[in-house]
């Protein structure tokens, strides 16, 4: 188990935010200047509802201690590769999907570290872990940000060769992410199972309040269907290795999964339940 933690769960993180950058490029970037409407509905939802629902979800299930903070985690990180696949297959708006994520990808850097201070301290008092905001940074730097730049580098100086990888770096992304949740669920079997009843419905609920007011926001601003649905599952779909890999960092616990990072490895389940449905349907809804 350690051995998960310590190594599979930083070199998969690390590989989905490298192979995230294998498909930006500074024309994402700039692409929000020149649509800053669609752009700020999602920023929006993203940075601002979604703590705030999350939130909510943490009262209304009667979440306390650090799984409450676990999943104010969850809530902070950003969407990732796997939003922009399902995006795609939604017919959705790529060009949007991908800029959200990795401008939110390297804006978290800065806003999740303060955060988890934050939430640290509201829900834990006297008892929350020291959390370094500096040293946490540093961190999630070194794990996101570098491997975006690394992976934008490639794809500007050699094209061809990150159009030959990105989709097995996606792969080996996500075959190392399953490795991370299924070894850390089986080495926390009890644990996991004596909070699913209300871990289970709370990230199922926010998954879909959140796909919903992605969509009812994007509708409501006049946004089309593929930029609408673009948003819903920007907002609606989070970087769950993100979120276990910060509640790891923060924890002083020595071994094992680590309860600050158990809801973002229920969550990395639940999400397929709730966005399959949701992006057939959309899907089906878009002309091609």
């Amino acid at each position: 188990m350690d051995i998960i933690l310590s190594v599979f769960l930083p070199l998969a993180l690390a590989i989905i935010m490298f192979s995230l950058g294998l498909g930006l490029t500074l024309a994402d970037f700039a692409r929000v200047a020149r649509e800053p409407k669609a752009f700020a509905i999602g920023a929006v939802a993203q940075l601002v509802l979604l703590p705030l629902i999350a939130y909510l979800t943490v009262i209304g299930f009667g979440i306390s201690g650090e799984l409450a903070v676990g999943l104010m985690i969850l809530s902070f990180c950003p969407g990732g590769v796997t939003s922009n696949i399902l995006t795609r297959f939604a017919k959705g708006d790529l060009a949007l999907s991908i800029s959200l994520t990795g401008v939110i990808s390297l804006v978290s850097v800065v806003t999740v570290p303060v955060l988890v201070g934050l939430a640290a301290g509201h829900f834990l008092g006297v008892d929350a872990p020291p959390v370094d905001v500096t040293a946490l940074g540093v961190a999630m730097f070194a794990i996101t940000a570098v491997p975006v730049a690394i992976g934008m580098l490639v794809r500007r100086f050699a094209a061809r060769f990150a159009d030959a990888v990105e989709t097995p770096v996606s792969h080996l992304a996500t075959a190392l992410f399953c490795i991370v949740v299924a070894g850390a669920l089986a080495s926390n079997w009890t644990v996991f199972v004596a909070n699913l009843p209300v871990l289970g419905p709370a990230v199922v609920a926010l998954n879909v309040v959140m796909l919903a007011i992605g969509m009812a926001l994007a509708r409501s601003g006049g946004l089309n269907r593929g930029r609408s649905s673009a948003i819903a599952i920007e907002t609606g779909i989070q970087n769950a290795t993100l979120g276990i890999t910060v509640g790891s960092l923060i924890s002083e616990q020595a071994t094992g999964l680590p309860p600050f990072s158990l809801p973002s490895g229920v969550y990395g389940i639940t999400m397929y339940l709730v966005s399959v449905p949701f992006v057939l349907w959309r899907r089906r809804l878009t002309p091609a």
